[in-house]
């Protein structure tokens, strides 16, 4: 194999052409082994110099197979796309040959091979155009031009011109996407340009072939081949006009105006045209689709419906597109009005056309996607003619009333109600229907009932003078009115619909408490093998009602007719219905003024009937959304639900095994045992068995991935509502766990933070009984934690947990094993020198200050233990130690951290070491002064205004040891668990918080005196005589 020198040295093997060739051939194969085999060696070969050049060469050798020139273009575009730039895999003049290549395929006839060309030319014209490819868009524009004027001017069809053609247009189109996302300025500025040149070009292309399509050309021209190309061609055409009239519509309010006052004319010119064209389109397809009907023989025309639907439905894309990016500017467009309105008339037309006129195809008389276009466009437009303007002037181009009353009509009798074919598939697959339903709330811009609701909502907005009354009168009407027959049933489910969809504009209007005790509870009762569909709506409207504030969920008979719905299991009922019951409670539940004493009757039946639920549904999709009902009415019950907590414990572990590598139902059974743990509190414990496994099998290998997140929430919930490590009626304990926790800590930088919030959980349970059993091991991993690349904020946290558990244990536990794991080696030299984040070290000298505190002998002797390890001088680590407690004294804005830092340098004192003894009259004295004089400010602002609230600030002392409660963040969220009522034990017996910082002192000066006797006076006798007074007053105060 050559080998290729390239710059800096670097070596790279130049493919064999033969090699390559046969390593495609072998992927080709039907032999698995020999794919395999060739997969491996083409990995390799990508890496390889000149090996994307040689697969665009096989791909474009037409006397090559087929099979070996579509492998060999996938993997190009898989690929070189990414690394087109790169000197070490192509040459410029390899590059240059991959770019001529790629014009010379547009005359390619297999359609795969073209598209990924059309793909890859697009992506290299992105890199290449105009800089390192300028002729391409003029090489392009003249093979375009030149196949339109054979076709068009001089009539000459040929086969391999009209191909050559279609992937000319296809390329150009792709272009311009391509060079539109770029958000660049030289990839503006290109676009600009390329807009400029192009766009009146294009629209007279259209022009001319648009000419073969209409109405009269019809008449003169029966050919079906011959139109169907043409429309094709005019297609084709029409997108890269549409991208650029988008692209110049999003920047245009922004360009000079000059810029501005050109392109808007064109902008507007083409919009006119379009709006005109569209109902030439619309009438000429349909003029084809009646021919057809009448007429058997006409139905080779339908190649010429399927292409005609496609190109009205990218005029309405580009209609779309534009109202979306300038509502405002689009409704001042020539002709707008007019087009909504004849989008509104097809509506109204089709609402009067047979069932089988309307379909989601390209073949009926109305398609669904042209009839929702329409809507949407008509929805959105509907504010520029409300009955009012935004100045609560009357709006002289408003609907009229009459207008507005036969459009509620239309949608609430028409396009509302459940049709024939949504009756067939909730009967075929009654979950996946309702799955859909939700999906297309979700996308209602592609869906025609989905449209119709929010059209009526709209419509209710801008003209609800209009639609009230009429909603009104209708539901007086229709909807207290009994309904057996399948066709009132469902224009009573539409009612319904309606009604829930403007709830907000009826709840005034309706006696809805009335409606719910006299109709909505009868109907809920009645086993009519049809009132699935009422029973079903009734369930979305109570949520809907509920949820928007409508109705308060404290009435009984809300909660009667929800938990009826959801466990009733006789005739007139279904999944569906059950399903849709289980949404609305979680709606119900869900809201501010819910209270689990009105709900409490019905709670036992709510919870097992909603995990019988989970179980019986069949898709992953129905079990989450059930068991999300489950853990929002176990969060909103809290300990009213406590009693029942079994029977959703219970089934957990087969609905886990159910499951299998359902990632996404698994982490919503997660969140189910966290809720359960978080009610159960300190009984949490019983389900111990559960929990530890679930939680050991989510930081699993192969496991952790997906669960990892969830897997940690649970184990600090469970941490937070143990009572003890070890749980005596189980043989499941988190103690078990704890190693697990140590090695995340040690190894796992992706989820350290959390981790550090579990190892502080586990330290606030039991810190003794964990340094009695995993002493070695827990210094262990905090020390390659600690020296770990880990994020800034992560290491600040473990150094917080380190300050807590010399708090929570005896030195006598922490002392050795802190020396022997290297930690505290670690820690000290990362303070004397002196480089890492200044909140890193401040933090290592909290901990510092924390285990002086604690036992002052053991950290001198950590200190002299250092020294060998360290092969430093013991004098040395106690200088640097007291240069950086005094020089980031002043970075400390916490006052409570300033205190700690005082006392922690006052019982540094009391050890007599002379390094400490020597700064006392200096150093050490101001930073007692300084926090001295805080406090007696403090004190005194108290004294004079004991309520005054401004004193409660981060810069006041009484901030943290004056006043009741600690800081939430000292807490980390752990209210509600028992974790807060040992985080606040702490805290309440805080030195901090309990010692006078006067009396503190003394006594510790007191001591430092008694240990190194008369010498003592000599390090007082240097200090500043007005200092030593200030020291001494406060003292004696």
């Amino acid at each position: 194999m050559n080998r290729r020198p390239m710059a800096m040295g670097v070596q790279v093997e130049t493919v064999n052409p033969a090699e390559l060739y046969e390593v495609i051939t072998g992927a080709c194969s039907s032999d698995q082994a020999r794919i395999t085999a060739s997969g491996k060696r083409l990995k390799e070969m990508l890496d390889m110099f000149g090996t994307f050049d040689g697969l665009h060469s096989i791909a474009s050798q037409r006397n090559q197979p087929l099979p070996i020139r579509q492998q060999a273009i996938i993997q190009f575009k898989l690929a070189a796309l990414s690394h087109w730039k790169s000197r070490k895999l192509l040459s410029d003049a390899q590059r240059a040959q991959v770019r001529s290549r790629c014009l010379g395929m547009l005359d390619e006839p297999d359609d795969s091979i073209a598209q990924f060309n059309t793909v890859i030319t697009a992506k290299i014209a992105r890199h290449d155009f105009p800089t390192n490819w300028p002729t391409l868009v003029s090489d392009l524009m003249g093979l375009i031009d030149a196949n339109l004027k054979k076709r068009y001017e001089q009539n000459l069809i040929d086969p391999r011109d009209t191909l050559m053609l279609r992937r000319s247009l296809q390329l150009a189109n792709a272009i311009l996407k391509e060079l539109a996302s770029i958000k660049m300025l030289n990839g503006v500025k290109t676009m600009a340009t390329l807009v400029e040149q192009l766009r009146h070009v294009f629209y007279g292309y259209y022009s001319t072939v648009a000419s073969s399509f209409s109405t009269s050309a019809l008449a003169s021209n029966r050919d079906p081949t011959r139109l169907c190309e043409d429309i094709y061609i005019g297609h084709l055409v029409f997108k890269p006009i549409s991208k650029m009239a988008i692209w110049l519509w999003h920047r245009i309010d922004k360009q000079s105006k000059e810029e501005y006052a050109s392109n808007q004319a064109w902008v507007e010119g083409l919009f006119q045209n379009c709006a005109a064209q569209i109902q030439n389109l619309a009438s000429l397809r349909k003029q084809i689709v009646t021919a057809m009907n009448q007429n058997a023989v006409m139905n080779s025309y339908l190649p010429v419906v399927k292409i005609l639907t496609k190109h009205t439905l990218a005029f309405g894309k580009y209609f779309r597109r534009t109202q979306q990016l300038s509502q405002q500017r689009f409704a001042q467009l020539p002709m707008c009005g007019d087009l909504i309105l004849f989008y509104w008339s097809q509506i109204v037309e089709a609402s009067s056309s047979p069932e089988n006129a309307i379909a989601d195809s390209e073949e009926v008389f109305y398609p669904l996607r042209f009839l929702v276009q329409g809507m949407v466009l008509f929805k959105e437009s509907l504010s520029q003619w409300s009955e009012f303007r935004r100045d609560g002037t009357a709006n002289k181009s408003s609907l009229s009333k009459e207008f507005v009353e036969n459009a509620v009509k239309l949608l609430v009798t028409r396009f509302m109600p459940l049709n024939p074919s949504d009756l067939e598939q909730w009967m075929a697959d009654p979950e996946e229907w309702l799955n859909e339903e939700e999906r297309e709330s979700d996308q209602w811009e592609f869906e025609i009932r989905a449209c119709s609701e929010r059209v009526l909502l709209q419509l209710s907005n801008q003209f609800s003078n209009y639609v009230i009354p009429l909603l009104k009168s209708t539901f007086d009407r229709v909807a207290l009115q009994q309904s057996l027959d399948l066709a009132g049933i469902l224009q009573k489910e539409a009612i319904y619909c309606a009604i829930g969809r403007c709830a907000l504009k009826l709840k005034d209007q309706l006696p809805f408490d009335q409606w719910l005790n006299n109709t909505l509870a009868a109907e809920t009762l009645s086993q009519n093998p049809n009132y699935p569909i009422i029973k079903r709506r009734i369930a979305w409207l109570i949520g809907k009602w509920v949820s928007e504030q409508c109705s308060l969920p404290n009435n009984p008979r809300i909660w009667e007719i929800l938990v009826h719905l959801l466990k009733d299991r006789n005739p007139g009922t279904d999944t569906v219905v059950r399903l849709t019951a289980a949404n609305a409670i979680r709606e119900c539940v869900d809201t501010l003024e819910f209270t689990p004493e009105v709900f409490s009757p019905f709670l036992r039946d709510t919870v097992s009937e909603l995990v019988r639920l989970v179980d019986e549904a069949e898709t992953s999709e129905s079990k989450r959304r059930v068991a999300t009902t489950m853990n929002t009415v176990l969060e909103q019950t809290k300990d009213t639900v406590s009693p029942y907590l079994g029977i959703v414990a219970g089934p957990v572990p087969k609905l886990w095994t159910d499951a299998a590598e359902d990632w996404l139902l698994k982490g919503t059974l997660l969140v189910t045992v966290t809720k359960l743990v978080e009610v159960a509190k300190e009984q949490s414990s019983g389900i111990d068995s559960i929990t530890i496994p679930l939680i050991r099998e989510c930081l699993s290998p192969g496991v952790m991935i997906n669960l990892d997140e969830d897997g940690l929430v649970l184990w600090l919930a469970v941490l937070r509502n143990a009572t003890s490590l070890t749980n005596p009626s189980s043989q499941y304990c988190v103690r078990d766990l704890f190693p697990r926790a140590l090695e995340l800590l040690a190894t796992n930088l992706d989820l350290l933070g959390k981790i550090t919030g579990l190892i502080e959980a586990y330290f606030f349970l039991d810190a003794q009984a964990l340094l009695q059993q995993f002493s070695t091991e827990i210094f262990q991993a905090f020390t390659i934690g600690l020296k770990s690349s880990a994020a800034l904020i992560n290491l600040k946290d473990m150094v917080v947990a380190l300050e807590y558990l010399v708090q929570l244990a005896p030195s006598s536990l922490w002392g050795e094993p802190m020396h022997h794991s290297g930690l505290f080696s670690h820690l000290i030299s990362t303070l004397s020198e002196g480089e890492a984040s200044p909140m890193l070290l401040i933090e290592i000298i909290f901990l510092f200050a924390r285990m002086v505190m604690v036992d002052s002998k053991m950290f001198v002797q950590l200190v002299a233990a250092t020294g060998p390890v360290t092969q430093q001088k013991e004098d040395y680590l106690w200088e640097s130690l007291l240069d950086q407690w005094w020089g980031k004294f002043d970075n400390m804005s916490e006052p409570r951290h300033r205190k700690l830092t005082a006392m922690g340098i006052a019982t540094l004192v009391s050890t007599g070491r002379p390094e400490v003894l020597k700064r006392l009259s200096g150093e050490i004295f101001n930073l007692w002064l300084d926090v001295f004089g805080e406090i007696k400010e403090t004190k005194l602002l108290h004294d004079d205004n004991p309520i005054n609230l401004e004193l409660v600030s981060p810069t006041n002392l009484r901030r943290h040891w004056e006043l009741d409660e600690a800081p939430s963040d000292y807490y980390q969220d752990s209210e509600g668990t028992l974790e807060y009522e040992r985080r606040k034990a702490l805290y309440n017996n805080d030195p901090i918080r309990v010692a006078a910082l006067n009396e503190y002192v003394a006594a510790q000066l007191r001591l430092a005196e008694g240990m190194i006797g008369p010498q003592f006076q000599s390090y007082l006798n240097s200090a500043d005589p007005t200092v030593l007074k200030q020291i001494q007053d406060e003292l004696a105060s």
